[in-house]
This record gives structure tokens, C-alpha cells and sequence, in this order.
């Protein structure tokens, strides 16, 4: 109760003076947020060994307190008026895990001035005025970092290698680069999305990278080998100008309905050495696509519909999956067609397939149900499907004369 009463009366103050904590010294938490608080005295809290949480965000401080006990753990300064970040005040911080500094005015990141903070886990900048980052990275436990709604143009390969969570939403970075990003081998979310990206040049062969939130004005998305095991709407809706998609060595098994819908400008999509069973939903793939890569997967089935509304593909990899068969493939621009490395069963529909393949003048990378690069094995199989195959066709074409003679008749008769 008697704690109860002093917080109401410092909240009364512009100033915080020593004594006005004095008598206290079993202090665990201090909330002092809200208030109109301009000044601390140094030294205030530094007697008070058990303080683990200190709350001063939404006051009017223009620097952060000096002299804070080193069993600190939680320090909240976000909605102040802090400028700058300098190491004297956080000297002695030996413990502190979570800093909040949103929403102040602070110009310039210095990430070695941090390195005082050896046990930094987390560490919330967002709402600044921060234009880049400088200093080589001292903060080896540093797993969250928030620098949203700032001024960043590009990010800076001296970030902490221990990043796990990266958040760099709404500034104005145009491109990410793997040079600035590969030593972020942890990381596992990132999220970029309201900036000015125009490229993802591989800048994102992260191998734990996850969850990735990007932005609307993204032309070329390069997200290969990662650990992204699903691609849905959520993450693609915004994204009308996308134009190439690299999403190869990945875990991806599913592919949300409908995940592409708004890449209406789409022509290239890479799912190499993923873990897909089947070709994505008709729905999910854009008809503007061109160039289709679904190679080193484990689709065993493909049906002619999936595959239909592609109108504009002109090449398409299959190779290195489980398919022994194939329907037929109505793409009216299709040119090249990659199927080596298939388990094939060379019966006479796949043989017809082929040829009709063939007659349309597609380029089939390799040769496939031939009798010049198999086996002995499948050479016989073949070859034994061939015969098949003209029986068949002759048994198809004495019926159609049949057909045609007694129609004939038919028809002198009824005259």
C-alpha cells in the first residue's frame, strides 16, 4: 500500500530526485510510464540491487537514465525524446536481456556503442529516425531485432550473426543482397515488407529462414536454399509486380490455394529440389507463367488439368521425380520439355504421348522411351511396346474401315 502511494506521488513530477526512491529497497518493478517525467537524477535506482524492470516509456526524457543497477533486466523508454544512444548510461548492464527504445528520435545506430550490453536478447527500435547501421556486431545473444518504420536504404552485413527474428518493416530499402545477409545464419523470420524493394537478388540463401514478409513493388523474389516449408496468399498477396519467383531448395510440401492468385505478371516460377507429391492446384499457378522448374521433387502424378490453363509456358522441367507416366500436354507454346530421371513406363500411351509431343515440335531434353539411350532391359520394353502400339493402331484403323464401309451401306440402303 505504501508503495502503491509513493508511485502516484512521483508520477506527479517532472523530476525524479534520489530521495524520492529512498526507503524502498526491496523494489522489483517500477512503472513509471505515462507521465510527464523529464529528468532523473543519476544514480536514482543504483542502491535499488533487486530492480529487474524498469518502465519509463511515454514520458518527455531526452536521455536514458544513468546509474541503473547492473541486475537490470527490462528497460522501457519508448514514446520519449531520446536523440542518440551513447555507453556511458548503459555501463554496468551486465544482465539487461530486453530494451525498448520505439518512438523516440534517435538518428544513427552504432552497434558497437551496444556492445556493452553482452546480454542483450532483445531490442526494439522501431519509429526512429535511423538511416544505417554502423559498427561491427558485439551482441552474441542478441535473437530480436525491430528497426520498423525508420529510414534504413539498405541493410548492413556488421547485423549480429545471432539474429533470429529480423524486422525492417516500412523504411525505404531497395534491394537485399546476400554480401550484406549470409552471415545471418540463424535467422528465421524476416520481414521487410512497405519498402522500396525492387530485387532479392540472393540475398536470401539463409538455411533457416522460414517466414519471410516481403513488399508490394517486389519484381524478382530469390528465397533459394532455405528452410521455407509452406507458400501461401498471405505472404504473396500484395506482390501485383512480381515477375520471377526462385524458390528452390526449400522444404516446401503445400502450396496454399490460390497463393499466387494477384502475380498477374508472373513468368517465371523455380521449385527445384523441394519436397512437393504433386504439381500446385490449377488455381495456384498463373497463366502468364513461362517457365515452370519442378524438377528434384517427389511428384509421381501428373493430370492433364493442372497443367491446362498454361497457355504461354514454353518450357517446363520434370526431371528427377517419380512419374512413369505422362498425359497429354496441351500447351500450345511449350518448346522444351526436361523428363529425364523418371522411373517411365514405356506402354503405348506413353509412347503416343510422345509422339504427339514430338509432332508439335517439342524439344524433349533428353530423348525418353527410345530404343537408342535405354537399357537392355527397356530397350525390350519398348520394343515390345511398339509392337503393341501398331497392333493397336491397326486393329484401330481395320475398325474404322469397318465403320466406314457398313456406314456406307447404310446410307445406299436408305437412298
Amino acid at each position: 500500500e505504501c508503495l502503491s502511494l509513493s508511485f502516484l506521488f512521483v508520477l506527479c513530477y517532472c523530476y525524479i530526485a534520489v530521495r524520492d526512491f529512498s526507503g524502498l529497497p526491496g523494489l522489483e518493478e517500477v512503472v513509471l510510464s505515462s507521465g510527464e517525467i523529464e529528468q532523473i537524477d543519476a544514480d536514482v535506482f543504483r542502491s535499488h540491487v533487486l530492480l529487474r524492470t524498469l518502465d519509463l516509456q511515454k514520458n518527455k526524457l531526452r536521455q536514458r537514465p544513468r546509474g541503473l543497477p547492473s541486475g537490470l533486466e527490462i528497460l522501457h523508454l519508448a514514446h520519449n525524446r531520446i536523440h542518440s544512444l551513447q555507453e556511458s548510461p548503459l555501463e554496468g548492464l551486465k544482465k539487461l536481456r530486453v530494451l525498448h527504445l520505439q518512438n523516440n528520435q534517435i538518428s544513427t545506430l552504432r552497434t558497437n556503442t551496444l556492445a556493452l550490453l553482452q546480454r542483450l536478447e532483445c531490442l526494439y527500435l522501431d519509429g526512429n529516425k535511423i538511416e544505417s547501421i554502423h559498427g561491427a556486431p558485439g551482441l552474441p545473444f542478441l535473437s530480436l531485432l525491430s528497426m520498423g518504420s525508420n529510414r534504413i536504404s539498405s541493410i548492413s552485413s556488421t547485423l549480429p550473426r545471432s539474429l533470429v527474428h529480423l524486422n525492417l518493416d516500412r523504411n525505404q530499402i531497395r534491394s537485399l543482397r546476400n554480401r550484406d545477409m549470409s552471415q545471418l545464419h540463424n535467422l528465421i523470420t524476416l520481414s521487410v515488407s512497405s519498402n522500396r524493394l525492387v530485387s532479392v537478388d540472393g540475398g536470401l540463401h539463409l538455411p533457416n529462414l522460414s517466414v519471410c514478409e516481403l513488399t508490394s513493388k517486389l519484381e524478382k523474389l530469390d528465397c533459394r536454399q532455405n528452410n521455407i516449408q509452406e507458400v501461401t496468399f498471405q505472404q504473396l498477396a500484395g506482390m501485383k509486380l512480381l515477375k520471377h519467383v526462385f524458390l528452390e531448395n526449400n522444404s516446401i510440401q503445400k502450396f496454399e490455394a490460390n497463393a499466387l492468385r494477384n502475380c498477374i505478371q508472373l513468368t517465371s516460377l523455380a521449385l527445384e529440389q523441394n519436397l512437393l507429391s504433386a504439381i500446385p492446384h490449377v488455381y495456384v499457378l498463373p497463366e502468364t507463367l513461362v517457365r515452370l522448374d519442378l524438377k528434384g521433387n517427389n511428384i509421381d502424378t501428373i493430370h492433364e488439368r493442372e497443367l491446362k490453363p498454361l497457355r504461354r509456358l514454353q518450357v517446363l522441367y520434370l526431371r528427377n521425380n517419380k512419374l512413369s507416366t505422362l498425359p497429354a500436354l496441351n500447351l500450345p507454346k511449350l518448346k522444351v520439355l526436361y523428363l529425364d530421371g523418371n522411373p517411365w513406363q514405356c506402354n503405348c500411351e506413353l509412347i503416343q504421348v510422345k509422339k504427339a509431343l514430338l509432332a508439335k515440335d517439342v524439344e524433349i531434353r533428353p530423348d525418353f522411351c527410345s530404343a537408342v539411350h535405354e537399357s537392355l532391359d527397356e530397350r525390350r520394353a519398348y520394343v515390345l511396346a511398339q509392337d503393341i502400339c501398331q497392333k493397336q493402331t491397326r486393329d484401330l484403323l481395320l475398325e474404322s474401315q469397318t465403320e466406314h464401309t457398313d456406314n456406307e451401306e447404310y446410307d445406299d440402303y436408305d437412298l
